[in-house]
């Protein structure tokens, strides 16, 4: 699978350092957005779902994950980020189930074309037609299991996906 390096407008916007900031990122390139705009609205979310809920992901949330705070820039649940793309219009389409074993791979042939955001192990990266955007190539040689992935409304999935 290809690779571009990409970081989704992050030092355009004056944020330095590394970060584990790979879900803001993806967005950002997936959707078009601006890096402010994503991680402003993840920010909003991470709040509003600590105050709408009481179970265990607002609790990490609220005491800060075991990082110097919970912001977009140290990593955020997929409950969050999932409802933010669910309002953009983007839904979820699942590769993987427990006990299923892996099935899809960050592979161009094994992924749809067009704009997806997709889920793997402790990541989130964006795929652009069979392409990774990303700030390193983390498809371990086509090797990486597919959790799942999200993509705009109207466009189409693999057959095999």
């Amino acid at each position: 699978m290809s690779f571009v390096y990409d970081d989704g407008g992050r030092a355009a916007t004056g944020f330095k350092g590394s970060a584990g900031d790979c879900v803001t990122r993806a967005i950002a390139i997936a959707t078009g957005r601006p890096y402010r705009e994503v991680y402003d609205a993840l920010a909003v979310g991470l709040l509003d779902y600590v105050a709408a809920h009481r179970d265990r992901t607002a609790k990490r949330i609220a005491r800060g994950g075991g990082r110097k705070g919970t912001t977009p820039r140290n990593g955020v649940s997929r409950k969050v980020w999932g409802a933010y793309l669910k309002g953009l219009g983007w839904h979820w389409v699942p590769t993987m189930k427990i006990g299923s074993g892996c099935r899809v791979h960050l592979r161009s042939d094994e992924l749809p074309a067009g704009r997806i955001i997709v889920s793997v192990s402790r990541h989130a990266v964006a795929v652009i037609d069979g392409v990774i955007h990303d700030t390193y190539d983390c498809s371990r040689d086509g090797t990486r299991c597919v959790y799942g992935y999200y993509m705009p409304a109207g466009q189409t999935t693999k057959a095999s996906a």
